[in-house]
């Protein structure tokens, strides 16, 4: 496994004026008569070790720039850096070897689960992508330690997503993140869908995972609540729009935008 890395002052990851736009089509022609600016000129760097907020109501941009960053939706223009290395305009092929790097946590722990696979299956499947040389007996060996890492049994490969509690399904989706060893996990509501119980039970396992494997979160929320107990660094997103950039300290002591200030007196408490 590979070992803990302790934060630098160098960015881990660096975008800038980052621009998603959909076209809008109308007419007899379908000709593009506007654009929805999904995220409208965004620029925020991700610290090395440490866990970046992302908060925003449904519809503000938060989760396109997370599926952005790992070529699930279109870039329009702007410029994305990981660890020094340009990622805008790379194909598929050449964007490989970052995705074995940068991995998701999805918000829906069952629609993100294949129901047909079994647990073995679902977390071995970026095994089998990414190592294609280790042995199948070491990819079983690699599932069970990874099952046993994030709470559950290594008995439960056999079984299949549907016979799981949401919670589970949710370290299920943290244990296939974890299978090719990144150092930098998208979390895009990633606790959400969960009662508020699980939420604080699977906010405290990411920041245990964080410890011990010197892990980087970009941590996607529409509830400052919950990033509160996770957050380093929050950025507010709305319309599209970066609104306010702070420590996370300083967001909930002295929010500036009247917008931060909504959403912190809008949602309740996590127990955690």
């Amino acid at each position: 496994m590979t070992a803990p890395v302790a934060s630098t002052d160098a960015p881990l990851l660096e975008v800038k004026n980052l621009k998603v736009h959909y076209p809008l089509r109308g007419g007899f022609l379908k000709r593009v008569v506007d654009h929805v600016r999904a995220v409208d000129d965004v620029s925020f760097t991700v610290a090395r070790g440490r866990t970046t907020g992302l908060v925003g109501e449904s519809g503000s941009g938060k989760t396109t720039i997370g599926r952005a960053l790992i070529k699930l939706a279109p870039i329009t223009g702007g410029s994305i850096r990981y660890a020094g290395a340009e990622l805008t305009g790379l194909s598929n092929r050449a964007f490989l070897p970052f995705r074995k790097r940068v991995q998701m946590i999805f918000q829906d722990p069952f629609n993100s689960l294949n129901p047909r696979m079994t647990v073995e299956g679902i977390i071995r499947e970026p095994l089998d992508l990414h190592f294609p040389a280790m042995s199948r007996a070491d990819k079983r060996d690699r599932v069970a330690s990874l099952l046993r890492r994030v709470g559950l049994e290594a008995e439960h490969m056999h079984r299949y997503p549907h016979e799981f509690s949401g919670g589970q399904r949710q370290r299920i989706g943290i244990a296939r993140a974890l299978a090719v060893e990144p150092e930098f996990i998208i979390c895009d509501e990633a606790v959400s869908a969960l009662d508020v119980s699980v939420q604080a039970q699977i906010v405290n396992l990411l920041q245990d995972l964080q410890a011990e494997l010197g892990l980087t979160y970009l941590f996607i929320a529409h509830d400052l609540a919950v990033v509160e107990h996770i957050g380093d660094h929050v950025l507010v997103m709305h319309q599209g729009k970066l609104v306010e950039s702070a420590a996370a300290e300083e967001i909930y002591r002295d929010p500036k935008d009247p917008y931060t200030r909504r959403l912190l007196e809008a949602v309740p408490k996590l127990a955690v």
